[in-house]
């Protein structure tokens, strides 16, 4: 993956041909770091998936099902993957302009926030080869629509467009497709342009007390809110933006 930084912390980080991709929405506080090739305290991503379809000139990527059964270890190692995406400390966005079938669904539920072009593809269709999602589908889906109807489309394995994905609230903004093909990309960069400017550590706890909240209880859930709010109390970025507040300018968060 190669990463191309561009003014205003956004960047992009894309495997051609996974057609996958980051951009950064939000800057990190100090010590925090980003695995592979996006490095520095200030930079985070919000990662869009483009989907199954190939780059120009490459072949479809698949996942490689294969008969034989995994070893706990290879389920556990899966299973921490998935959970290393779901768990980045910033707002993560997944675009879908192309397929997303299988493994590419689950990628995007495992993002805070879906859009797609009302063109794209979407479905976990892993029942018609006799086997079950794998990558978080099973509770992510439910999570996001409700028991019920994840059951009838994991049970159909029926494919969505955008805007039977929108209808059901698999995704949160569906759009007509552009010639360029990138519609869905392009609103994820202009949701990430609207996030950047909060203050850092606010948006690692506000997420944090969203995800923690939404396993538990309300009583439960509003302890963690609590918790989580006097995390912010004590910051640097608390008094600037009360500063900031007051001289009527933009502030200007270091993530401290």
């Amino acid at each position: 993956m190669a990463a191309a930084a561009a003014p205003g912390a956004l960047g992009t980080l894309r495997a051609s041909r996974a057609r996958l991709a980051a951009a950064c929405c939000a800057r990190l506080g100090p010590g925090w770091r980003l695995p592979g090739s996006l490095r520095g305290p200030r930079v985070a991503p919000a990662m869009w998936a483009r989907g199954w379809a190939p780059a120009a000139g490459d072949s479809a990527p698949r996942r490689g099902y294969s008969s034989d059964v995994k070893t706990e270890d290879e389920l556990r190692v899966r299973y921490l993957e998935e959970e290393n995406r779901a768990n980045l400390p910033v707002p993560t966005i997944a675009a879908i302009d192309g397929l997303a079938l299988g493994g590419g669904l689950e990628l995007a539920l495992a993002c805070d926030i879906r859009v797609a072009a009302s063109s794209a593809k979407m479905g976990l269709v892993e029942t018609k080869l006799a086997i079950i999602p794998g990558g978080g589908g099973t509770q992510r889906l439910p999570r996001a629509i409700g028991v019920s109807l994840a059951k009838e489309l994991i049970f159909s394995a029926r494919v969505l467009d955008g805007q039977e994905a929108k209808a059901v609230g698999l995704i949160s903004h569906v759009l007509e497709q552009n010639p360029e093909g990138d519609a869905a990309y392009r609103k994820a960069l202009d949701l990430a342009r609207e996030f950047l400017p909060q203050g850092p550590v606010a948006m690692r706890v506000a997420k944090l007390a969203i995800n923690q909240g939404m396993e538990v209880d309300l009583v439960t859930g509003l302890a963690i809110e609590e918790a989580c709010y006097a995390q912010t109390i004590p910051t640097k970025d608390r008094l600037e933006g009360l500063l900031a507040f007051k001289e009527k300018r933009s502030p200007r968060y270091k993530g401290e």
